[in-house]
């Protein structure tokens, strides 16, 4: 293929690389550009629509990601098979408005942490490498205050009431118009259920869904959800990834009816999965009834290289995808509000089973979201953040390049932590001791496995940057550095 004719609207104040994405993602699920048909180079498609190569390049990479072309090096960029896995010719598009109307003998290691790391949660650390802190400095203190005082002062007696089981209306409007802009998930209010973090939520599912429901996880994987399933009775089972997440044929082989998959952003990997892999997975669902996938749709928001991955829910046309977000990282941690999106024709098992429980978040805190969001606090803070994260990023990147113990860099351009291996022969145990001694905080990747650890010849630290600044930072990395040079001269 010589040239892609593609219209650019200048006018318009969508980036002109995402007018290229989109016009070559319709291009290849319409079969107008086939499998295995080369793209052109991004120096003649920038020269051919007279942009400048990274804006060719950004289109390009995120249709890498998504799974829609790929890359071979020194041959250029060719189109994947993405249609015939999963029709998607019946899915309904349209704005938001529009669409709105119509088995437990597994121990996981983290439960036999060394007495030094068990002392060690107890410590004060100079620099805590945290994969769950957040910066907090920058967050708009005044305008929530004033939305509470308002809320308070005018709507007093009805904003200390109960309220509805399922979340207030008005909030989950709201959250469904984000959503699907912000997501492309596709749902209505009513769909919407408000609950006080994702555990309390996949309580809810399981009372819904019954336990004797067999589950998949991935591994490493997030261990709080892991651990709910198992101390509600259901049986996990743990299934490999690879370069695209969950591995649909060992999927098959566990006998699970549910699968709970991170595909924006999985953690602890980071791993987008593409969107080859997505249609495999939406086939496994469809192929028996009562199969459901859960989409934890973990720290989407923060993606430093293209735009957010679209989520795996808006191109579900069965209704087997249960989505699960939070306001955890987007506003604060300790805000503790999450919302499920159940497909439609589970809603009626909802309301039977659970529909008696109160809602766990009050009422006022509900309001305040709600209005945070329609004032533009939320829009306003969340891409400051992204700016603040980027840039923390990018620094903890070029630093860890100055190492020479740094082997490889793994899960970069989204989330708020990154993978490194460590060229050492130390064990991974080892590593993180010596680090707490030194009152730093690192955490390892063995940590998030439920059972199978692989063996690895050098260890994979996490190291989290939302939380620190960009001295702490550089201060950490060089105090591992020194840690490291001192070990290997103490084994010499």
């Amino acid at each position: 293929m010589k040239e892609l004719a593609i219209t650019l609207d200048t006018e318009k104040k969508q980036p002109l690389y995402e007018q290229i994405y989109e016009a070559l993602r319709e291009a290849i699920l319409q079969g107008r550009i086939l499998q295995g048909e080369k793209l052109p180079s991004t120096r003649f498609e920038a020269d051919y629509l007279q942009v400048s190569r990274s804006t060719v390049e950004l289109a390009y990479d995120q249709l890498v990601s998504e799974g829609y072309i790929h890359a071979e090096p020194y041959r250029g960029y060719f189109a994947c098979d993405v249609r015939e896995l999963y029709d998607l010719t019946d899915i309904r598009t349209g704005d938001a408005k529009t669409f709105a109307m119509e088995e437990a003998e597994t121990v996981h290691s983290d439960w036999k942490k060394s007495d030094v790391l068990r002392k060690a949660e107890k410590t004060s650390y100079q620099i805590d490498f945290s994969l769950n802190e957040l910066s907090m400095e920058n967050f708009p203190y005044s305008g929530l205050s004033k939305i509470m005082k308002n809320l308070l002062l005018d709507q007093g007696e009805q904003i200390m009431s109960s309220g509805s089981a399922f979340g207030e209306n008005n909030l989950k409007e709201t959250i469904c118009d984000y959503l699907y802009h912000a997501r492309n998930v596709r749902c209505t209010p009513e769909q919407i259920i408000i609950g006080a973090g994702n555990e309390y939520l996949q309580l809810m599912l399981i009372q819904m869904l019954g336990v004797s429901h067999c589950v998949a996880m991935e591994s490493p994987t997030y261990l709080r959800a892991y651990r709910t399933f198992k101390n509600a009775g259901l049986s996990v089972r743990e299934v490999a990834l690879d370069e695209s997440g969950m591995r649909v044929d060992l999927l098959r082989k566990t006998k699970a009816s549910i699968a709970y998959v991170m595909p924006s952003h999985q953690f602890p990997l980071g791993i987008v999965m593409p969107m080859k892999r997505r249609l495999e997975l939406l086939n496994w669902a469809v192929e028996e009834p009562e199969r459901y996938i859960i989409e934890d749709d973990y720290d989407s928001e923060f993606r430093y290289k293209g735009k957010p991955i679209p989520a795996l829910q808006g191109i579900d046309r069965s209704g087997r995808v249960i989505y699960l977000g939070t306001f955890s990282k987007s506003i604060a941690s300790s805000i503790r509000v999450s919302y499920m999106v159940l497909p439609e024709q589970l809603l009626e098992r909802y309301r039977v089973c659970c529909g008696f429980y109160a809602c766990t978040v009050p009422n006022l805190m509900q309001q305040a979201i709600c209005q945070f969001m329609k004032e533009g606090y939320f829009e306003k803070n969340l891409n400051r953040m992204r700016a603040i994260y980027k840039s923390k990023h990018d620094f903890m990147l070029a630093e860890l390049k100055k190492y020479s113990w740094v082997r490889d860099i793994m899960g970069e351009n989204s989330g708020l932590h990154l993978l490194v291996e460590v060229d050492t022969k130390l064990s991974e145990q080892q590593v993180i001791e010596a680090c707490a001694k030194q009152q730093i905080r690192v955490y390892g990747l063995s940590e998030y496995y439920i059972s199978q650890n692989p063996k690895r010849e050098y260890p994979i630290l996490l190291l989290g940057y939302g939380g620190l600044t960009e001295e702490q930072i550089a201060d950490g990395l060089h105090m591992i550095d020194a840690i490291l040079a001192e070990m290997v001269c103490q084994t010499l």
